[in-house]
C-alpha cells in the first residue's frame, strides 16, 4: 500500500515511489553527474535500491513521489515510467516545516519537469487541495550545492531564499563544495501565487 496523493501539473505527474520504480532509482544511482551534483556520496547495491522502492512511500514523515511525464493518449498516460524523483521529507508537524529534495534521470534535466514538479509539491506543502490537503506547513528549506549555480536560479526563481551558507561541507572529487542553505515560507509562496 503506498502513501500520499498523484499530484497533477502539465508536464508532470507525480506518484508515490512504487517497487516498479527500481530499475530507474538504480540507473539515477549510477548516474556520476547526478551523484556529484545533490552530493550524494554514499554508495548503494541493488538490493538496497529494491528495498527502498518497496518500502519508502509507507514512511511516516515524508511523501516520495516518482515524476512521470503528464502526456496522455485517449486517456490514458503515454508512460508510467520514473524521470525523476521529488520528495519531501524531514516532515516536522510541530514546527511545520519539511525539506525538499529533487533528481531528475540526465535525459530529463533543463526541459522543465523538474520546476513543475517543485511547483506541485509546494502547492500541495502550503495550500493543498480538495482531493489532498496537504501537510499545511509554515517553511520549506533545502541544500543546494555551490557546483549547482543552475538548480541555485531555479530555486531562487521558485521563491526560496538564501538563509546561509555552509562552507566546504560536500566532498567533491580532491576538493569540497559549500552548500548554499534556502527556504520559502507559507506566506511568501502565498503572496507569489494569489
Amino acid at each position: 500500500m503506498t502513501r500520499g496523493p498523484v499530484l497533477h501539473g502539465e508536464l508532470v505527474r507525480l506518484r508515490p515511489i512504487e517497487p516498479r520504480d527500481a530499475d530507474r532509482l538504480w540507473e539515477a544511482v549510477q548516474d556520476p553527474e547526478g551523484m556529484r551534483l545533490t552530493g550524494t556520496t554514499e554508495t548503494f547495491t541493488r538490493e538496497q535500491i529494491d528495498k527502498w522502492a518497496a518500502v519508502v512511500s509507507d514512511r511516516p514523515g515524508r511523501f516520495d513521489w516518482a515524476i512521470v511525464p503528464a502526456a496522455v493518449r485517449d486517456g490514458v498516460p503515454v508512460s508510467d515510467e520514473l524521470i525523476g524523483e521529488i520528495v519531501l521529507n524531514d516532515i516536522d508537524p510541530e514546527r511545520r516545516s519539511a525539506n525538499l529534495r529533487l533528481q531528475m534521470l540526465p535525459n530529463y534535466r533543463g526541459r522543465g519537469y523538474g520546476r513543475e514538479a517543485i511547483e506541485e509539491v509546494l502547492r500541495f506543502a502550503f495550500v493543498g487541495g480538495p482531493e489532498h490537503p496537504g501537510p499545511r506547513l509554515h517553511r520549506v528549506g533545502l541544500d543546494v550545492l555551490s557546483i549547482n549555480p543552475r538548480a541555485k536560479a531555479l530555486y531562487e526563481s521558485l521563491g526560496f531564499r538564501e538563509e546561509g551558507r555552509l562552507r566546504d561541507v560536500y566532498p567533491d572529487g580532491d576538493g569540497w563544495s559549500d552548500a548554499y542553505v534556502m527556504s520559502v515560507l507559507e506566506d511568501e509562496y502565498v503572496s507569489a501565487n494569489d
